[in-house]
């Protein structure tokens, strides 16, 4: 099975950049599709973004398409998250998942079986 890590979070100002990384371990990377969730405090988990195996297909939330761009390099067993135009209602844990075939379009959380430990990303004002 995969492991997942992320990095890049810490604390950027509103209007500003932040690039999140997921690093896989433990199993063929190509072979799984990924997403970002991520989770307020209290609130519950939410979709942010999906990448298809091949990067073929990308989707993403309302709230964040045309600000975030979800990338992957199999090569490098790792998945990317470029975050542009943060807005303090971007704060939260962002977790990567993964999954080998999603029984839907892969934008629930019930879809995914591996999740990394998450990392913190604050917006400020």
């Amino acid at each position: 099975q995969v492991q997942l890590v992320e990095s890049g979070g810490g604390l950027v100002q509103a209007g500003g950049s932040l690039g999140l990384s997921c690093a896989a371990s433990g199993g063929t990377f190509s072979s799984y599709y990924l997403g970002w969730f991520r989770q307020a405090p209290g609130k519950e988990r939410e979709f942010v973004a999906a990448i298809t195996w091949n990067s073929g297909i990308t989707y993403y939330a309302k709230s964040v398409k045309g600000r975030f761009t979800i990338s992957r390099d199999n090569a490098k067993n790792t998945m990317y998250l470029q975050m542009n135009s943060l807005k303090p209602e971007d704060t939260a844990v962002y977790y990567c998942a993964a999954v080998l075939n999603p029984r839907g379009g892969g934008q629930s959380v019930r879809e995914y079986d591996y999740w990394g430990q998450g990392t913190q990303v604050t917006v400020s004002s």
